[in-house]
């Protein structure tokens, strides 16, 4: 009998010391990269279950990024340059500013615009309740799983217009766009969110949000079209030009000196920790849409 409950026991458990008896639990990144996991899911599961709008949303994103390239194309008709900006340059410019909106809109925007109905409707309360951190949760609850595809075109017209105009980038230059590409989708994510979190003010803040989101066409012109006031303000203020032109730079070779990159990286850092500042702050304000 003992012979046969031995036989029964799992070899991994047979060999565990006794110390080791109780289970441990699966780490904090383990824990968060299982939820997240569920959340992909539950997103596939609901966007397949729309696929004709799943498919037209997707047409629709491409036709508009086609549009942008036709205005570059109609815009070049009339001049060589736009100041130091060739034709391609753009073209590539254009690419990743495209990149850049779609992979952050492939995981934030409809969180973020979300938000505030989690605060009118009260379901806010239940997120709060949950044993995990709940601007995680609030950030990454649902994927659009259809920008992920408008990326991928992205990426392929940069490929294209980077064989346009030679460009043969180095391993650094490549990985350093990619960096400046995630500082810029950072910088992206704080300031909606924080837009986002006026809610628990406002009740409503989905007009602020999409102001912003609209602001992201700007990215797809050359900083040098802008001068004065207009460029101080959507490179230091609201940093549409500088998120989309840096990256862009460092994969054309045509940034000069490495200020701009650590402009960046330093927006990226600031907007971050007061995204998160004003985020606590505002929970703090929230009260239940039950009370």
């Amino acid at each position: 009998m003992a012979r046969l409950e031995d036989d029964m026991i799992p070899p991994e458990a047979r060999s565990r010391k006794p110390e080791d008896g109780v289970a441990r639990p699966p780490s904090l990144v383990a824990r968060y990269l299982g939820i997240y996991g569920a959340l992909w899911k539950t997103s596939v599961t609901r966007e397949m279950s729309f696929k004709g709008n799943f498919i037209l949303w997707i047409v629709v994103e491409l036709l508009w990024f086609a549009m942008q390239l036709c205005f570059i194309g109609v815009l070049y008709l009339h001049t060589n340059s736009i100041g130091t900006w060739t034709q391609w340059q753009v073209v590539l410019l254009v690419g990743a500013s495209s990149f850049i909106q779609q992979t952050y809109q492939a995981f934030f925007l409809v969180n973020c615009t979300n938000l505030s109905e989690l605060v009118r409707t009260g379901k806010m309360d239940f997120l709060l309740m949950l044993p995990m951190n709940t601007r995680f949760l609030v950030s990454l609850r649902q994927v659009d799983l259809g920008a992920f595809v408008n990326a991928a075109f992205a990426a392929v017209v940069m490929f294209y217009a980077a064989g346009r105009l030679h460009l043969h980038p180095t391993a650094a230059q490549f990985f350093g766009f990619l960096a400046l590409c995630l500082v810029g989708i950072l910088i992206h994510y704080s300031l909606m969110f924080m837009l986002a979190a006026i809610s628990f003010w406002t009740v409503r803040a989905q007009g602020i949000v999409w102001g912003y989101y609209n602001l992201f066409n700007i990215a797809r012109m050359p900083d040098e079209a802008f001068r004065g006031v207009f460029k101080a303000v959507f490179t230091f203020v609201l940093p549409v030009l500088l998120v989309s032109n840096v990256p862009t730079r460092v994969l054309a070779d045509k940034l000069q000196s490495p200020i701009l990159w650590l402009v960046l990286l330093g927006m990226g850092v600031v907007c971050a920790l007061i995204s998160e500042w004003f985020w606590r702050v505002s929970v703090r304000r929230y009260t239940s849409a039950s009370t």
